[in-house]
């Protein structure tokens, strides 16, 4: 719009106004509001009536709120829902989910299994809604309770009854056989106990010259041959001495094999059947040796002795270092071997007999 046009459309009204007012006061009539003037009374009269209408107007309705977008379910809960079952439902919370991943990865990374961990931490939840368990200090102790009743499969003493007695200890190479039969030979003969030491090791070399040092460290007898001589014979040969000089446990080293290896594990049975024949009403403690830090390999190691060897017992060594050792959870829930003693050392003296409750304290 030109400013001449707008011009005029200003000051257009104002002189109608003007002119009609001289008009009326002349004629004596009384003033008439100009059009605009009226329409802008009649705007004015309305203009409360819309606000009332306006105020009575009811409320428009809320927008519905935007939908929330779900939580996407990992691949690990899914499993985790399929393997164990969802046994709290909808009653359990993301806070108390999150607890529970968090202490079932506690028991992986401690060598106790999947399959262990999960069954645990399942009979954990059961007890929870039974006992109504809650705050996570009464969880653990309550998960502590599960795991030491999985770990009470058998007696955890040593079976010693006659005279003589037979431990044979067996395990794969480097775990520490022959230390554990130092630090076992040493316990025994402090508890009163005549101990007779059987070099059956004869395939790794100084294997014998390495027990004669244990034997003498524990103050015990040793029966020996050359290097490469039959394991049987030697095992043999102890037993007679021990018939002869009235010993009351023979502790037999036997060569550290791998549990894959046919010819070798062959070779333990035929040394239980030598113990069945020269001592058949002898009790007989077959121990196993497993390193802490072997994780589930363990498993697999002990399967394999028990179907030859039978295993009565399992001597967990290396527990000084950062390794838990929690596969022995596992061997005791599958094969139920009991746990006999730790290592904790390499001391004469750093041997102790194994507590469920302590190792499960320090395990969680």
């Amino acid at each position: 719009m030109a400013f001449w046009d707008k011009w005029r459309k200003d000051t257009k009204p104002s002189e109608e106004t003007e002119l009609r007012s001289a008009v009326n006061e002349d004629e004596g009539l009384e003033e008439v509001p100009a059009a605009g003037s009226v329409e802008a009374a009649a705007a004015a009269e309305a203009e409360p009536q819309e606000v009332a209408e306006e105020s009575v107007e009811p409320e428009a309705p809320q927008q519905p709120a935007p939908p929330v977008e779900e939580k996407k379910t990992s691949l690990w809960q899914k499993l985790k829902k399929l393997y164990m079952g969802d046994v709290f439902g909808s009653a359990i919370s993301e806070a108390d989910e999150a607890f529970f991943e968090d202490l079932e990865e506690m028991l992986i990374l401690a060598d106790v299994g999947m399959e262990t961990a999960g069954e645990a931490v399942k009979e954990l939840r059961q007890r929870m809604i039974e006992d109504k368990i809650s705050g996570q200090e009464p969880v653990k102790a309550c998960l502590r309770e599960i795991l030491a009743e999985k770990l009470q499969v058998g007696d955890s003493g040593l079976d010693l009854s006659t005279t003589p007695s037979v431990i044979l200890v067996i395990g794969v190479n480097g775990v520490g056989k022959t230390t554990s039969i130092g630090k076992l030979a040493s316990r025994l003969r402090k508890e009163g106990k005549r101990v007779l030491l059987c070099a059956g090791d004869t395939f790794r070399a100084a294997a014998a010259d390495q027990l004669e040092i244990w034997a003498n460290r524990a103050k015990c007898e040793l029966v020996r041959q050359k290097e490469g001589a039959d394991p049987g014979a030697v095992l043999f040969d102890a037993i007679q001495a021990a018939k002869a000089r009235g010993v009351d446990v023979v502790i037999c080293d036997t060569a550290g094999r791998l549990h894959n290896k046919a010819n070798l594990m062959a070779e333990l049975q035929k040394l239980r059947r030598i113990i069945d024949r020269e001592l058949p009403e002898a009790a007989l403690e077959t121990l196993l040796v497993l390193d802490a830090t072997t994780g589930q390999n363990g498993l697999i190691q002990a399967k394999q002795f028990q179907e030859t060897a039978g295993c009565t017992g399992i001597i967990l060594t290396k527990l000084d270092g950062t390794a838990k050792g929690g596969i022995v959870i596992a061997i005791a829930r599958e094969l139920g071997v009991p746990v006999k003693f730790v290592g904790l050392g390499e001391g004469i003296d750093d041997m102790q007999p194994f507590d469920a409750k302590e190792y499960v304290g320090a395990l969680i």
